[in-house]
């Protein structure tokens, strides 16, 4: 079970201490993310970007590097449609670690740098009490998937 709010990481993309708002009515995750650039990479599209890890009062931002899974168009509440770079990184929470789909976004003007989505707490098989905040321990940095488990 987790809460409302919960701390995160991304332990492949060398990010710790993220605060994530859970939001069961988005489909999907994204990440706030910054000058992000296409690129290739032994025949492969990656992309590099900044990951804006810290709040509108304490700004701290990470250069990464990741591979493009796709390209996707979000529609968002008010109607708006964007299309969006979208990564698979693996994400901590508490004591949890598994793969999720990432689109990368300008979410300067939200309070929360990240925002999980439905499809992730599906397969994290993750129950959220809307009534609770940051109920999980920080993640243990850094985190690393068990390849028979699926779990750190």
């Amino acid at each position: 079970m987790i809460g409302l709010r919960e701390w995160v990481a991304l332990p492949d993309l060398g990010v710790a201490g993220l605060r994530a708002k859970i939001d069961t009515g988005a489909s999907t995750s994204s990440l706030h993310a910054t000058e992000v650039e296409p690129f290739e990479r032994n025949g492969e599209q990656w992309v590099r970007f900044n990951a804006h890890l810290g709040s509108v009062v304490q700004l701290r931002h990470r250069r990464c590097e990741a591979p493009l899974v796709t390209m996707k168009t979000i529609k968002s509440s008010n109607g708006h449609a964007q299309t969006r770079y979208v990564i698979r990184t693996a994400l901590a929470l508490g004591d949890r670690v598994w793969e999720v789909e990432f689109t990368l976004a300008c979410r300067k003007a939200m309070r929360y740098r990240l925002l999980l989505g439905s499809k992730a707490l599906i397969h994290g098989q993750l129950v959220v009490n809307p009534g609770l905040k940051y109920i999980q321990d920080k993640p243990a940095f850094p985190a690393t998937i068990s390849p028979s488990t699926g779990v750190a």
